[in-house]
């Protein structure tokens, strides 16, 4: 999890089943973004602390860290890349839908705290590298076999 402001780009790598989240307050170019490897925070080892890793406890963090850095809460939005089904399973029960839970999960947690989802790039089978610039809002998704494009 990073936060930054323009003219500052914040970037994660190796996006597979993970989903990158930005949120960010265009107005004011301040962003954060986290590298959400989990839906929920249940499936951490007992005795770990790695919040910014699922979705139920990086997302509520990402957000009250904008907050503390000046962010206003009407104009924050949020920017969605990743959640790939990266291997392919016969019989795969839900367990190993690790993309797509990942991605309701993220969206659940932006829905409780009425954050909009203004671009999207998720799903499908190939990894992301995504750069998030700033200065213009503009999200990079960089796609395995696929180029880059802008959300």
């Amino acid at each position: 999890m990073k936060l930054g402001q323009a003219p500052q780009i914040l970037r994660t790598t190796g996006l597979g089943s993970c989903v990158g989240v930005v949120l960010f307050d265009e107005g004011l170019k301040i962003a954060g973004m986290a590298h959400v490897m989990l839906p929920d925070s249940s499936l951490a080892r007992a005795g770990t602390n790695h919040s910014a890793k699922f979705a139920d406890t990086a997302i509520p963090n990402l957000f009250a860290l904008l907050l503390e850095k000046g962010a206003r809460k009407l104009y924050i939005k949020a920017k969605l890349a990743g959640g790939a089904q990266m291997f392919h399973y016969s019989g795969a029960n839900e367990l190993m839908r690790i993309g797509a839970r990942n991605i309701e999960a993220v969206k659940n947690q932006l829905k409780l705290l009425h954050l909009p989802v203004v671009a999207e790039d998720t799903g499908g089978t190939n990894g992301r590298t995504i750069d998030f610039v700033i200065e213009t809002g503009v999200l990079l998704v960089k796609t395995v076999n696929k180029g880059v494009h802008e959300i």
